[in-house]
């Protein structure tokens, strides 16, 4: 806690603020955010555009980007889909060992963790795009593009057709029993549908470097939104954090969890 005094002259009185609170004035009055007022919660993420999409629903947790070498191998997924939220667990588990080990007596209360991807082509069943139906197989994970070279590669499968873009959210929360730590997660799927653009305007956006450091090699709220024609789905999952998606999880949680942020 951090004390003020206030008043005038020997008439002073103390009062106590909570050291922590990540609630930002704007926020709704709602049970889900007021449950986080003056707890310590931790983004384990570097993410500008976490970071905004929070703040925007007026929450601006304390920024701890995760070290987890997001190395899991992608082959011992059945689903695909289950590979970015054991990655978004990785991280947020990490952060959260990271900081209780540092100082025991201001361990965080809430850790938020989150891992995008995005995947070749739709789902079957996701999309009325034909070639989804059609049995286009395995869908690839597209990773930061490697070079310029392997940019336009991405943008060039992509021309035309739709990908799926899915992000796991976990959160990590202290609890009694072992191991001392709870771990929650969901997941969110949008289907981006790109226009069929020239050749010429792929590579205009290559040279732009914008996609360079994105995953599929495309950044839907910037420069990249040209080569896009609709989105299904919630838009600020492609950006980078499912936020409705996010806030009803946290919902979940207060009503079902009988000791989430009691601790």
């Amino acid at each position: 806690m951090m004390s003020f005094l206030t008043g005038g002259g020997s008439a002073k009185s103390a009062i106590s603020l909570p050291e922590h609170n990540c609630v930002l004035p704007h926020a709704l009055r709602l049970p889900a955010l007021e449950k986080l007022v003056g707890k310590r919660v931790v983004l384990a993420s570097n993410s500008p555009r976490r970071r905004d999409i929070l703040q925007t629903i007026g929450l601006a947790p304390e920024v701890v980007p995760s070290t987890f070498e997001e190395t899991l191998p992608i082959g011992s997924f059945v689903d695909v889909h289950e590979y970015p939220v054991a990655t978004a667990s990785h991280k947020a588990v990490e952060v959260y060992e990271r900081l209780v080990n540092a100082d025991p007596d201001d361990a965080p209360d809430l850790v938020i963790g989150a891992d995008t991807v995005v995947l070749s082509h739709a789902s079957p069943g996701l999309s009325s795009a034909p070639f989804a139906e059609q049995g286009a197989g395995p869908q690839e994970v597209l990773e930061k593009p490697a070079s310029a070279e392997d940019n336009l590669r991405m943008l060039l499968d992509l021309n035309g057709g739709v990908c799926e873009v899915v992000t796991g959210v976990s959160v990590v929360f202290p609890v009694l029993e072992a191991p001392g730590y709870k771990i929650k997660s969901i997941e969110e799927r949008t289907l981006v549908y790109f226009a069929d653009s020239p050749r010429h305007v792929l590579e205009a956006y290559v040279a732009s470097g914008e996609g360079i450091d994105r995953a599929g090699g495309f950044a839907v709220q910037g420069l990249g939104g040209l080569l896009v024609r609709k989105v299904d789905g919630d838009y600020q999952n492609v950006v980078g954090f499912p936020a409705a998606s996010f806030f009803k999880f946290l919902e979940q949680l207060v009503e079902e969890e009988t000791d989430f942020l009691d601790i």
